[in-house]
């Protein structure tokens, strides 16, 4: 890269994957069913308590689901924006200059599902960690930031310091 060179990087979009959702929710799933089950058999006493847990468990479980699906990660040139919530959006930004290190991981019902979660550790205040979870497994997401880490890092003349 030429002194001066100015490399533009696409926006990239990313979300996490819906098994994420049964993955993180499955007692609750499991448990919602059961209850449902239990509402419905005759002569069973307490169906009507069984319906009313069921129905809360399945409220839960959609504000989960929601919440979820509308949690969307877009990484620029400059910086890792995080958008989240449900009723009231938030807006979180991490400087890709203050990244300083990296983490992915697979538990056993991401690897079945073909999922994996990276963690990003940085030097700001209010993000040191940042967890990116239900992605696909074929996204080398650490590749693409590091690169435009390095390429910010250069371009602000940050120089990283370390005693070994």
């Amino acid at each position: 890269m030429r002194e001066g060179t100015v490399i533009r990087f696409r926006t990239l979009f990313l979300q996490p994957h819906w098994l994420q959702f049964i993955i993180n929710e499955l007692p609750g799933i499991l448990l919602t069913g059961g209850c449902l089950i239990v509402a419905g058999m005759d002569g069973m006493p307490f169906t009507n308590l069984f319906l009313i847990a069921a129905v809360l468990l399945a409220l839960r479980l959609l504000y989960a689901f929601v919440y979820l699906r509308r949690m969307e990660y877009r990484i620029n040139g400059e910086q890792l924006i995080l958008e989240y919530g449900v009723f009231t959006r938030k807006s979180d930004y991490l400087e890709l200059y203050r990244i300083v290190d990296f983490n992915e991981h697979r538990t056993l019902p991401q690897q079945i599902c073909g999922l994996k979660t990276v963690t990003i550790y940085s030097g700001d205040r209010s993000n040191p960690k940042l967890v990116i979870t239900g992605l696909k497994n074929d996204l080398d997401l650490v590749s693409l930031i590091r690169e435009r880490v390095e390429y910010n890092k250069q371009r602000k003349g940050i120089y990283e310091i370390t005693n070994r």
